[in-house]
């Protein structure tokens, strides 16, 4: 199947959330890429409100918008513009990870060249997404190439901060990871369509990058917590602020909204919150 190309049965991302209005941020192959925005009820263009863009999750195979829709939906409301991006992935469109992260850097850039209009700040625009998302957002925020136009004069791709909640941080193997979990690496090149060094944002860590937050669940089976452990002590060591909050007994996807135990979702959601008053992003949040 071609990359521009729906396959039958596969579930079509939903057109508008809830709350959002939607706009197209780029068209590929024929595909409409929708990036839905949900608005402070006083914005206004022309403000510079802090942005956020989150990124589902779903192993670049799948998932829909809608997953972070309730953190969205949370910071709209506490003055910022946040938005869930859509982008291709394997069910839908037939592509590899390298397609999703250029989707990715290409919804960023997006936020910026438009922010005048959006009532946004292009200085003090997030990344964020959890699992594959998590990954998307670290490549935004590491990661050279995999972008659609290289060419000068056009707004960076490259996010002010990151949130990641369960990231996939580490597509190469190391000595640190384990041999079982080394085998997983070697499929990893056909699922990401690129050289995996060339998509793994632990082995372009470097000085001058972006304030990071890390939510993960330590017994999370997906993507290993000893991932996260690395990629931070790695951001810590080129002198860039990283923050790792490890949840005991947790494992892949706590975060999410939709689970019996909402104690995780809004855990995570005020430590972002705490996280973007830090940045001086957000005003300090009024105490009950």
């Amino acid at each position: 199947t071609g990359a521009g190309s729906v396959r039958a049965g596969a579930a079509a991302a939903p057109d508008t959330l809830a709350g959002s209005r939607a706009e197209i941020y780029k068209t590929l192959d024929g595909v409409k890429l929708p990036i839905h925005i949900f608005e402070p009820e006083d914005l206004k263009a022309g403000e510079k409100r802090a942005a956020i863009v989150f990124f589902f999750g779903g192993g670049w195979n799948g998932g829909t918008p809608g997953q972070f829709k309730p953190q969205a939906m949370h910071l709209a409301e506490r003055g910022m513009v946040a938005i869930a991006a859509d982008y291709r992935v394997k069910s839908r469109n037939g592509t590899t990870a390298k397609i999703a992260v250029s989707d990715a850097k290409a919804a960023i850039r997006w936020v910026r060249e438009n922010a005048p209009r959006l009532g946004v700040d292009p200085e003090r625009i997030a990344a964020a997404g959890g699992s594959a998302g998590g990954h998307l957002a670290a490549a935004t925020g590491t990661l050279p190439g995999h972008d659609y136009t290289q060419g000068e004069g056009r707004a960076s791709p490259v996010p002010n901060a990151m949130i990641l909640f369960n990231p996939v941080l580490v597509l190469t193997p190391h000595r640190e990871l384990s041999e079982q979990e080394a085998e997983k690496y070697a499929r990893l090149p056909a699922r990401l369509g690129a050289d995996p060094d060339s998509m793994s944002p632990y082995d372009h860590v470097r000085p001058g990058l972006a304030p990071t937050i890390i939510f993960h669940g330590e017994k999370d089976k997906t993507v290993p917590y000893k991932t996260a452990v690395m990629f931070t002590e790695a951001m810590k060591a080129a002198g860039n602020r990283c923050e790792l909050v490890g949840y005991p007994g947790q494992g892949h996807g706590f975060f999410n909204a939709r689970r019996a135990d909402m104690a995780p979702y809004r855990d995570t959601t005020a430590r972002m919150d705490a996280f973007l008053v830090s940045l001086g992003w957000l005003a300090e949040a009024a105490t009950e």
